[in-house]
């Protein structure tokens, strides 16, 4: 009798005890990314690709994208050079990707609604589709879409499913792109992926 009420006592005392720290308690919530490591994408990896960007023509660069548990975020940079008016179908529309933008310099007219006018589906092996944002469909216009003037120090956030369309773009824009893909539908992109690709010309059409 005695053993047994020693071996309820010290039950009793192991449960109201205080875990070890640093020990993870399973009935807590666990985290999505167990051991997932931090990311630091260093100012001057941006501004290589903004150079990039200049020197070789191009638009939208992918810099990293990163597993986060549930999702993968990319970071993109994207520089736009003066538009005086919009291009011929060049809506744009993402089904699972939501994006984020940062303007770090220049100004423009962006246009953003979801009723989108003469939507055309996007090419599967487009890469930009491959690589930065996953499927979704271009367009003509915006129905009843709302214009912004978006200039340097600016945030715009963009929901998967709406429309968004440069209608003007004073001298430039460039902008850092936080791109959210809870499907997982791009790639991963890392470091040495990075520093491999600002070290050789970039490669060419869609």
């Amino acid at each position: 009798m005695n053993n047994s009420l020693l071996g309820l006592a010290a039950i009793a005392l192991a449960a109201g005890a205080p875990m070890a720290q640093g020990q993870i308690n399973p009935t807590d919530p666990q985290p999505t990314c167990s051991m997932c490591p931090g990311t630091l994408v260093r100012r001057a990896e941006l501004e290589a690709y903004a150079k990039k960007a200049i020197a070789e023509k191009l638009v939208d660069q992918q810099v990293r994208d990163i597993e986060i548990g549930k999702a993968h975020v990319g970071i993109g940079m994207v520089y736009r050079g003066k538009l005086d008016k919009p291009r011929p179908d060049s809506v744009a529309e993402h089904d699972l990707v939501s994006e984020v933008y940062y303007v770090i310099s220049g100004s423009a007219t962006l246009v953003l609604g979801s009723d989108i006018v003469n939507r055309q589906r996007r090419p599967a092996t487009q890469r930009t589709v491959v690589e930065f944002n996953g499927p979704g469909n271009n367009g003509s216009d915006i129905r009843n879409g709302v214009a912004h003037e978006i200039k340097a120090g600016d945030v715009v956030v963009i929901p998967a499913g709406t429309g968004h369309w440069f209608t003007k773009i004073d001298d430039h824009i460039n902008y850092v792109m936080i791109r959210i893909d809870p499907d997982k539908v791009t790639p991963l992109k890392s470091e040495a992926q990075s520093q491999d690709y600002l070290s050789k010309p970039a490669p060419r059409g869609e």
